[in-house]
Formats: structure tokens, sequence, C-alpha cells
């Protein structure tokens, strides 16, 4: 093996979502970093759908841009339809998405990626990572080349011994035109790493000349386009449309011919799928009595005609996915371009890391994306930042980054890995946020952009914007607590003609603000002045802050008391056998997991409050509180 002269800090295998927000990351915090993978002309392809964001993924974009990463700032300049979902609902459920330029998104990440200082790109297969004393050193690559570094990253995708599944063929690969990983998985399990398999899959892509558009339904983006970038001011357009359809009772038909060939149903595909993105073949099965299945037409870019039909997934057989699109209403005649397929991948036990998504192994050694058994973009590269982010300051002799569950997305999504493991492809969803209604993507920047700046993630120009807008909000709020009307006949009348109550004493504007008749842009009908100055992310923070200061406030008092058990720290190294007390199954449990806190250790499963009692009186006598 021959070593290359340059040592680096920090080395990150893989260049998907998880690797280019690492490598990002160290290097912007000034680590010297090698961003190593097998095809440097495909850093930052989207594998599956042309979409950024979604439901509870939209807020994990907002903070991996609060932080200092890129994923924001290339959906903003890539995307081609921006849409805001659930604008009906409450503000904690609203989430951003956009569909985006795939090959412009990849070139966009690429030039970031070669532009950036401190980072080396080499285009390579790694087959081993450099061990002594349980401590990662570096890297061999399949071609006999080492390099030295003082951190690794691992982000493989689905490459970890992929495996392609189109009916009752499969074959080798990280996925469709692309070798798989072979040997690095095998050296991670040799060292004691518990590899698990999962599944997941992706749609045929269609000709575009071949879809009768005219028998669908168009949906648009939104008017005024919300960027996922809280550094983006350009004015973002919507250039794409995408398209409504459904699958049918003949379309069910056709999938359920394809069953004795399908590599789901034939036993052929031994790895778990993930539930909440099922193939077109497991939803007619779960969901039998569905009578269709809305196909969401989504294009793959501006220079393009190719089409991902969201909501078909499929590992049937090709001809039995050429007659299921040809049974659907304006897919008639379509033409497949790429068929859909199933992949299965290895993936490596969550519970074997640390919050700081370092392994418990190996010291220095760190793991991000769907290694840990998570699936889409945006958690992988949410993992990536933090992963990337703690891998530089290990390099640097710094004290690691934890973001908890109580300051983002990001936090309850490594939190629930590392703490609970999990048995099918994580997904995340707010409903597994205890804190959503304070984890807002609205308020993402003011919850975590003083990290990213103290990291040296962002801008000193990004920051001082971050602070000119934190300072309006905090003086518009002031403003309208301050300002009271009078409780005479023009008020009331004015009030009435909101749809709202008359008052009877003095009130403030902050205490009108708080009606759910009211808006921020309605109270100059009162004949109090708005402030033209003041921008509508500001108006948006005021009003979300004024009309929901009683729920915000209670959540905030369950966040103090969660602080109070996340701050009694658990030595990594504390012998949970010699604590009288502790049966033997919440021994075994802690000895597993290495809980930081004891916060951690509650949320473990079994773990009960006698034994978290147990845990106080024993930190405290050897004084950790």
């Amino acid at each position: 093996m021959i070593f290359y002269p340059k040592e680096y800090d920090v080395i990150v295998i893989g260049g998907g979502h998880a690797g280019c927000e690492a490598a990002l990351a160290s290097s912007r915090i000034g680590c010297s970093t090698l961003l190593i993978t097998m095809n440097i002309d495909n850093a930052g392809l989207m594998s599956c759908n042309p979409a950024i964001g979604g439901l509870a993924k939209g807020q994990i974009v907002k903070e991996i841009d609060a932080l200092g990463g890129e994923m924001g700032k290339a959906a903003d300049h890539t995307g081609i339809q921006f849409r805001r979902l659930n604008t009906k609902k409450g503000p904690a459920v609203r989430s951003s998405r956009a569909q985006i330029d795939r090959q412009d998104y990849r070139l966009y990440m690429k030039t970031v990626l070669e532009r950036q200082p401190n980072l080396d790109l080499k285009q390579s297969m790694v087959d081993h990572v450099l061990i002594k004393n349980s401590t990662v050193y570096g890297i061999k690559t399949h071609t006999e080349e080492g390099f030295v570094g003082k951190s690794v990253v691992i982000t493989p995708g689905t490459f970890f011994n992929g495996l392609i599944h189109i009916g009752l063929v499969n074959f080798p690969a990280g996925r469709m035109g692309d070798f798989p990983s072979i040997a690095l998985p095998q050296q991670l399990k040799e060292l004691g790493f518990e590899i698990g398999r999962f599944k997941t899959g992706t749609t045929p892509r269609l000709d575009g000349k071949s879809i009768d558009f005219s028998r669908l339904t168009p949906q648009a983006g939104d008017d005024a386009p919300i960027p996922f970038s809280f550094s983006t001011i350009n004015q973002l357009n919507n250039q794409a449309v995408c398209y409504i359809t459904y699958t049918n009772h003949k379309t069910h038909k056709i999938i359920q011919t394809g069953f004795d060939r399908s590599p789901l149903y034939t036993g052929i595909i031994e790895g778990t799928g993930v539930r909440y993105c099922p193939s077109i073949e497991d939803k007619i099965v779960r969901f039998s009595d569905k009578e269709r299945h809305q196909i969401f037409l989504e294009p793959d870019g501006i220079q393009t005609n190719e089409y991902y039909p969201n909501g078909v997934a499929t590992s049937l057989p090709y001809d039995t996915q050429i007659a299921m699109l040809r049974s659907i209403e304006g897919l008639e005649k379509v033409e497949i371009r790429r068929p859909g397929y199933a992949i299965e991948h290895d993936y490596v036990n969550p519970l074997q890391l640390k919050p700081t998504l370092e392994t418990k192994l190996i010291r220095n050694l760190f793991l991000a994306g769907q290694i840990n058994g998570t699936t889409g973009y945006e958690e992988a590269a949410g993992q990536g930042l933090i992963a990337g982010i703690n891998a530089a300051l290990t390099a640097q002799e710094r004290e690691p980054i934890i973001i908890d569950r109580s300051e983002g997305y990001i936090g309850v999504l490594i939190d629930d890995l590392v703490t609970k493991g999990t048995k099918e492809p994580y997904r995340m969803f707010t409903s597994r946020s205890e804190y959503r209604l304070i984890l807002r993507e609205d308020n993402a920047d003011l919850r975590l952009r003083e990290k990213g700046y103290q990291f040296g993630l962002l801008t000193h120009e990004e920051y001082e914007h971050f602070r000119k807008k934190k300072k309006a909000i905090e003086g518009e709020l002031a403003r309208l607590r301050s300002i009271q009307i009078r409780a005479d006949a023009q008020t009331n009348e004015a009030l009435v003609r909101l749809g709202t109550a008359p008052i009877k004493n003095p009130a403030t504007l902050e205490e009108i603000l708080r009606r759910p008749e009211v808006s921020y842009k309605t109270l100059s009908v009162l004949g109090y002045p708005i402030l033209e100055e003041i921008s509508p992310v500001v108006i948006e923070q005021v009003e979300i802050q004024i009309k929901y200061a009683g729920y915000i406030n209670r959540q905030e008092e369950h966040v103090e008391k969660f602080k109070k058990m996340e701050n009694i720290k658990l030595p990594f190294d504390f012998d949970y056998r010699k604590i009288p007390g502790l049966s033997r199954e919440v021994q075994e449990k802690l000895i597993a997991i290495r809980p930081v806190s004891l916060g951690q250790a509650s949320r473990i499963s079994g773990i009960t409050p006698a034994a978290l009692s147990i845990l106080m009186v024993y930190v405290k006598r050897i004084g950790t509180v």
C-alpha cells in the first residue's frame, strides 16, 4: 500500500447527500478534508424522486440551512416548483417541498464542493478503514492507495452490498448503473458491527412524449414561493407543473398477475422495506379496500421530458410494469425509459452509535445516512452535517455538538436512532417530535443559527442578516405590546367589521392580534399603522409567536424539565453492573446503549422510573451532577 503524501483532518467516504454535507461542514470549520467517492460526477445525485422537503423533511432542510449546511441553498437554486404543505393547518405541521431539476442539483453541488477551500475531491472505491488501538487513522482504496486522516465519516447510502431486483432478475449494484461496495461492509462486520438488511425502491421513469397530459389533473406551485434557505433573497420562480392521476381496478388486477414473479412475494427479497413509502404491489395488498391510489407525476427537470411517477415504486417484472402503467388514465401509451426496481442494502445497528454519530466500537469513526437505518435525502443530509461537524471537532480536539430533541428535528432523528434503534427504514414525521410547536420550519434560524455561526459554518453576512431579522421581530413584538387601544365606539365598530367581539376595557394590539379573526395586516383597520418596512417573514413570526403564545409557553415549560434530565450526565464508561438495585435487564440495556445523560436513559425502552431514581441517587453520590 502506498500512502498519499498529504495527511487530512477528516476523510469522508461517499458523495451522496450525507457525504456532501459532512465534507462541506468539516472544511468550513477549517479542517483539511478529503471527500472520496466512486464517481465524482455523481456527487449530490438524487437517486430517487426529484424533490426536496415534504412533511417534517422540510423542517430538517431548514435546520440544515440554519446550521450552515448546503441542501436548502441547493434546493432554492435548482428548484422548478415550490409548494408549502399543510397551509390550512397549524404552523407546527406546515412543511416546504420543492420539485428539483435533478441534473442541475447534481451540478450545483459538484460546483460547491469543487470551490470549497480546505476540501479535496478524489475518485476511488474505499475497501478498508485503517485502525490502530481501536482508533481509525485513515482509509485504503481498492487500488491499494492509503490516505491518513484523524477522523473518518462513512456515508455509503445504498451501496453497502447493494442488490437490485427487477422481477426474478437481481444483480449487485449500489444503484442502477453503479458498482456496490463489498469489502468495506465486510470489514465492519468483522470489527463487531451488527449488520442488518433493509430494502428500498424506486419507480419507473417515463417518457413525457408518451403521456397524455390533457387527461391528467395539473398541480401548480405556490403564487409566492417561500425559499428553503434563510440566505436566499431572490424571488423564486415556478417553472414546472406536476400532474395527478390514479391507479384503478384494472391496474390492481395486472399487478396481482405479476406476484408469482415478484421478488417481494416469492421470498427473494429478505430486507425489511419502508413502511411509510411502500411499493405499489405492497399497497394493493395492505390496503386492499382502496379502489385506487394516487400517482403524482413529477418532472425530472427543465431540459428533459422524463417524469417520475411518485406512488408506483415497484420491483415487478418489466413486462408487468409496462402493462400496469398503461392501464392508468393518461398513461395508456406510455413508454418506460428506466424500469423501477427494489434495492437491498446493509445497514449498521444505530444503537452502536453515540449521539455525536461516532461509533462506540472505533474511536473517531462516524457513520451517517442510510448506513444508520434511515431513508430519505433530508434525513441523510441532516446526519451528514452533524457527523461532519463532530468529525472536525474531534480532529481539532474540541467538544462535540449534540442537537437535542428540544432543539431540532435533526436531534429527534438522531436520538431516536441511537436510543431506540430501528427495525425498519426510519423516516421522519412531525408526530415523532413531542416539541413540534416550537420546532417549526419558520423558526429554524432562531433556534439554530447561533450554533452554526459559533462553529464557523456561516458567513459574517449571513449572520448579520439573521441578527437584523431577530432584532426586527423583537422590536415589533415590543411595539405591539406597548400600544393600547381605547374601548370606544369607533374601535368597537372596527372590531365588529373584522368579525370579532368588541372590547369593554383598553387592550394592547398584542391582545387584539391574539384573536383568530384578526391578522397583522388588519390591525390598520383600528387606526394604528403597520410598519411598511417589516418583511413578510418577520410578520409571520410575530403573528405565530403572539397567536400561539399560550401553547408555546406550555411546551417551553416541558422543555425546561427535559433539559434538567439532559443536563445530568452519565459517564460513557459507567459500570452499571456495580449499581445495586438495578435489574439485570436494565443493566444490560444501559450497558448496550451507554446513554450520555439521565434524559437519554429515560427514553430507553424498559428503563423504569424506579431505575431512573436509582441512577439519580448514584450519580449524585459520585459527584457527576
